[in-house]
């Protein structure tokens, strides 16, 4: 079964940085693109960002030149390096596979921009 499991949110003032982390499990992780979302308050979910198995990033226009993707294969987790964070990045954010067309997402975490 395919879980996907995050950490690293929480509580950041405007301008900090935070390091989300995705632990998946089930699958041949090398073999699968990875994808982050968030979802504010009275938002529809949104794309953050995705990464091919091969390595090829792609980012919303919202978080360009600010946030990075990138994966550790040997670890079966894919991160998500957040830089100047301002408050309209407060969400929840999920961790995203496709697997057989079918979609998997973690739980969700906070994360919060806030003086």
């Amino acid at each position: 079964q395919v879980q996907l499991v995050e950490s690293g949110g929480g509580l950041v003032q405007p301008g900090g940085s935070l390091r989300l982390s995705c632990a998946g499990s089930g699958i041949r992780f090398s073999l699968y693109a990875m994808g982050w979302y968030r979802q504010a308050p009275g938002k529809q979910r949104e794309l953050v960002a995705t990464i091919t198995s091969t390595d090829w990033a792609n980012y919303a226009d919202s978080v360009k030149g600010r946030f990075t993707i990138f994966r550790d294969n040997a670890k079966n987790t894919v991160y998500l390096q957040m830089n100047s964070l301002n408050p309209e990045d407060t969400a929840v954010y999920y961790c995203n596979t496709k697997v057989d067309l079918l979609d998997f997402w973690g739980q969700g975490i906070q994360v919060t921009v806030s003086s």
